[in-house]
């Protein structure tokens, strides 16, 4: 006998899986928004968080999604104290959202001598500059940055 699934039968089939595949992503993410709105002065549905790996290490920007004065300098002051904490070898934030065994978190603590950290104001808001001479420390950063985008779901980007 020939049985041939019907398209819409399949098509529902696969969104129920991913579904329910995603659930714990989901949850995940929703946990990270929770720990976020507790460490981050400024809105994450306000905001969009770019990571992008450079072959040195890498560029964490944080825009505000429109001109709002407010969100702009909330970015602004965060990035500059976070910047400022992360040249220190301080990631607590970082850990208090992300879980203290974060990918690559272990590393850039243990090697934030070998890190280094730059603040600038950018348009809409802030980005830190991340460098390294070490491949260990600029793989950790990778990876920091690929839990990062993972976490935020979609307020974080990687460019385009």
């Amino acid at each position: 006998m020939n049985r041939r699934i019907h398209p819409v039968v399949l098509v529902l089939s696969v969104a129920a899986t991913a579904a329910c595949g995603n659930t714990e992503q989901v949850q995940r993410q929703a946990d990270v928004a929770a720990a976020g709105a507790e460490v981050m002065p400024f809105d994450l549905d306000a905001t969009t968080h770019i990571f992008e790996k450079l072959e040195d290490g890498g560029l964490q920007t944080v825009i505000a999604d429109s001109e709002d004065p407010e969100q702009i300098s909330r970015i602004r002051e965060h990035l500059s104290e976070e910047a400022e904490r992360f040249a220190r070898g301080d990631f607590h934030d970082p850990a208090k959202i992300h879980g203290e065994d974060m990918p690559g978190l272990h590393v850039l603590v243990m090697g934030h001598d070998r890190l280094r950290v730059h603040y600038e104001d950018v348009v809409r808001g802030a980005e830190i500059r991340y460098s390294s001479d070490d491949p260990a420390i600029v793989q950790a950063l990778h990876e920091w940055f690929d839990a990062q985008l993972t976490d935020h779901g979609e307020h974080a980007q990687a460019p385009n």
